[in-house]
């Protein structure tokens, strides 16, 4: 049973970068989805970005060009590169992964693992 430890988030203006670090406890195998999820208060867990263990990512439309998802496989550690941040980013954010393709609708099936989750703090 892997274990999923985020890192790197923190208080930021709106305007500015931060970036979360997600370290598993254990090598996911060859096979695997990896994905940062983010609940802010009151609303539902929803996707941000995928990458699964050929490459491929995928990024919600908000996402689109401000955040940028990777992998260090060799270090089992995933990774997500924030800028541009707005007060609407504002949430909890928390990294998960599963041994399987990630499906193209987030879908929360896809994951065995979850980490606590990093708070992040978009200010005006």
């Amino acid at each position: 049973q892997a274990q999923m430890e985020e890192s790197g988030g923190g208080s930021v203006q709106a305007g500015g970068s931060l970036r979360l670090s997600c370290a598993a406890s254990e090598y996911l195998g060859s096979k695997y989805c990896m994905a940062w999820f983010r609940r802010a208060p009151g609303m539902a867990r929803e996707g941000v970005a995928t990458i699964d263990s050929d490459g491929t990512t995928s990024y919600k439309d908000f996402a689109k060009g401000r955040f940028t998802i990777s992998v260090d496989a060799a270090e089992n550690t995933l990774t997500l590169q924030m800028s541009s941040l707005r007060p609407g980013d504002t949430a909890m954010y928390y990294c998960a992964a599963g041994h399987r393709y990630c499906s193209p609708d987030f879908s929360l099936d896809d994951y065995n693992y979850w980490g606590q989750g990093t708070q992040v703090t978009v200010s005006t």
